[in-house]
């Protein structure tokens, strides 16, 4: 690792720290507030936008490897723009509020231009069999990464949650490729996005000084969906270690979504019923379910993951496997489902 990888990787945290505190004094002085109201699991009124500092610093590691030739044209072009687009009408909601379809048009905007530049969905292998889905693989793929952009706007609900779902995804597969003997870009960039999500992370610990906001939560989002398609491209990752890596966010918005959609009820209305808000309400708090999220990422997903990237033609399956007592889990606590009125 070269000498600059090291200041940068150092310094990511530190960024992380002390930009999100310059966003929490601006935001308190702008009355950027989550005010708590019938559907938060939050009670005091709290500066949000947070996220920003890990766009920021990203982004800026993303320029700054490529200008040292290190990083593809696609990789930048897909993470700056489609990330920039991502980020701005977040930042733009967290302001103001935009209207969903608009939101959702330029997250797809975002997501075509993203899956178009890295060569659409990659080729999946099924057992032993390879699959080339062509067009409707490429359309899959703009569906997956418009859904982890809103599935993590979704899952952002509790103190430190989404932190600490992205640095454990991002460090999952971060520990995959470097045991595959990988040392590119994606190493480099993973890195410096776990470590400037766990300097924001600083402020976002249970109880949250700052939320992240739709500018971090769908910047996340859709970094993590476009590096799955990266490293699934570059034949560095199977794309259901990403699947498996981020079991606890993608079961729990989607059994949520389904059970909402088939109550009748609008799909992107706020609520406060998916099974880690109901979690919080039972244990009494966000530090045990954070905690809990953390333990299933370490103890559960990602030695599956790990082994899923060393036999990729058990992917699908060792998926299954993943995400079954997640599913159980979520239908348990009943995700989807309000609350009975006391």
């Amino acid at each position: 690792m070269r000498s600059v990888d090291i200041i940068l990787i150092i310094s990511a945290p530190l960024l992380g720290v002390g930009i999100t505190s310059l966003i929490r004094i601006y935001a308190q002085r702008a009355n950027l507030l989550d005010v708590p109201n019938q559907r938060s699991s939050h009670q005091v009124a709290t500066p949000r936008g947070g996220g920003a500092s890990i766009v920021i610093v990203f982004l800026a590691a993303v320029i700054w490897i490529l200008a040292q030739g290190r990083l593809p044209t696609e990789v930048f072009y897909s993470l700056l723009v489609g990330g920039t687009l991502v980020a701005g009408i977040g930042f733009a909601d967290d302001h103001r509020h935009v209207p969903a379809q608009w939101r959702f048009l330029v997250q797809i905007i975002a997501a075509i231009f993203a899956v178009t530049v890295l060569g659409g969905l990659p080729i999946l292998q099924i057992g032993g069999r390879f699959v080339d889905l062509g067009l409707a693989g490429d359309l899959t793929a703009i569906i997956f990464t418009v859904w982890f952009i809103n599935l993590y706007n979704f899952m952002d609900g509790i103190d430190g949650i989404a932190a600490v779902e992205a640095i454990c995804i991002a460090g999952g597969a971060l520990v995959m490729l470097s045991v595959g003997g990988n040392s590119g870009f994606a190493i480099i960039l993973l890195v410096v996005f776990a470590a400037v999500v766990l300097g924001f992370l600083f402020w976002n610990w249970p109880p949250a000084k700052i939320f992240m906001g739709d500018v971090g939560s769908g910047f996340i989002g859709f970094v993590l969906a476009t590096f799955a398609l990266i490293t699934s491209n570059q034949g560095l990752l199977p794309i259901w270690c990403w699947l498996i890596l981020a079991g606890v966010f993608v079961v729990d918005a989607t059994v949520t979504l389904i059970t909402r959609v088939t109550n009748g009820e609008e799909w992107y209305s706020a609520h406060n019923n998916h099974a880690y808000q109901k979690a919080s309400r039972r244990l009494k708090g966000h530090q045990p379910v954070t905690l809990l999220v953390l333990g299933i990422n370490l103890l559960w997903l990602l030695p599956i993951g790990w082994y899923a990237s060393l036999r990729p033609e058990f992917g699908w399956w060792l998926t299954v496997v993943a995400w079954t007592p997640l599913i159980s889990l979520s239908l348990l606590l009943k995700a989807g489902h309000p609350e009975p009125s006391s």
